[in-house]
């Protein structure tokens, strides 16, 4: 299965929204796609990684850098991982828990809440 990658701007946020499989062969292209969005001057990103049905190791580096990358620039980044059941998509969620990085990410249940500096991020 491919990665595909939509873009849009919302305010301040420009919103990735990410779907298709995180591994070792796509995780490159979102990791090209984040270094556009910050080249191209964009400093609060939100990931929405609602319809990514998988997550490799690959991917998972791919969202540290792209925290670090973020953070050395002095921007923001919020990630959309929807608290649904193992069969509806919550793969990448189970996998940042299990490697115990979850709580490096401010998580939010939609892209709606992710652009709105009024709602607080979901509890690690």
């Amino acid at each position: 299965m491919a990665l595909n990658m939509t873009e849009e701007a919302q305010g301040a946020w420009a919103v990735l929204r990410v779907s298709g499989e995180m591994d070792l062969v796509t995780s490159a292209l979102l990791r090209e796609r984040v270094h556009h969005v910050v080249a191209d001057g964009r400093r609060s990103l939100v990931l929405d990684l609602s319809d990514v049905v998988f997550c490799d190791s690959s991917g998972v580096g791919v969202l540290i850098a792209t925290r670090r990358l973020m953070r050395s620039c002095r921007g923001r980044l919020r990630v959309v991982l929807p608290a649904r059941g193992a069969e509806e998509g919550s793969h990448v969620n189970r996998v940042l828990s299990a490697l115990g990085v979850r709580r490096l990410f401010e998580l939010y249940a939609d892209a709606a809440d992710a652009v709105d500096d009024t709602t607080d991020p979901l509890s690690a």
